[in-house]
């Protein structure tokens, strides 16, 4: 990759928190645009896909639009790709949420409802899942080394909020995870070229904020594996 600073997309769909990532991108010197027009998207040398809200109505949009190809492209071509929130279901082959939903595929695994689980007053924990929580190394696991969570603590806490969560097919592809209740969750998949985490780093504070700082290392090529 050359001295510019590469073009990383910010890919809208209608359904993400664009300003607060954009406005993480530029703290963190993220050469980052906000787009939805597929040509724009297939030249990026990098993409964040974020996004709140339904996996269905995710997936039909990135559709009507053109979407789906270019990102799927991108992640065959070696070039980064960063799902945030909903961003990071969708890299997953599948969802369970209001019925089955192919995804984008790039991950293998699904996604599927938080349980219910008992917590204070014998009420169960409440779903959305709001609020912070501390990320740590999955157990045979991908390392941190050479992704966006390279340089952070182990036990670090980012602010999640969502219904849903992934389950990998494979251990290898989880990044970290968190607790929901006595049960341990994803927090975050990685292969390759491919990161997403459940949390939304633009809303976790100084820790949050040098996860940007680590993807643009990345996207700049001088983040080592």
């Amino acid at each position: 990759m050359s001295d510019r600073s590469p073009r990383v997309a910010i890919i809208d769909f209608d359904l993400g928190n664009l300003f607060s990532v954009a406005q993480a991108c530029r703290k963190s010197g993220i050469a980052a645009e906000i787009t939805n027009d597929p040509k724009a998207v297939a030249a990026a040398d990098a993409l964040i896909l974020p996004g709140v809200g339904g996996f269905p109505k995710a997936m039909e949009s990135l559709k009507r639009r053109g979407l789906i190809a270019p990102i799927q492209d991108a992640a065959a071509e070696g070039k980064p790709i960063v799902g945030i929130c909903l961003g990071m279901q969708l890299l997953m082959q599948s969802s369970t949420e209001f019925g089955e939903t192919p995804g984008l595929g790039l991950i293998e695994g699904n996604v599927v409802k938080l349980p219910e689980i008992a917590g204070p007053n014998d009420r169960n924990l409440p779903i959305p899942n709001v609020g912070w929580s501390p990320v740590a190394p999955v157990r045979n696991g991908m390392p941190w080394k050479g992704t966006p969570l390279a340089g952070t603590a182990p036990g670090s806490m980012f602010y999640f909020v969502h219904s849903f969560f992934v389950q990998p097919k494979r251990v290898q592809d989880e990044l970290a995870a968190t607790a929901f209740g006595t049960t341990t969750i994803c927090a975050a998949v990685g292969r390759g070229n491919i990161f997403g985490m459940q949390f939304h780093p633009e809303r976790s504070g100084a820790v949050g904020l040098n996860v940007y700082k680590t993807i643009d290392r990345i996207t700049r090529g001088k983040l080592q594996a």
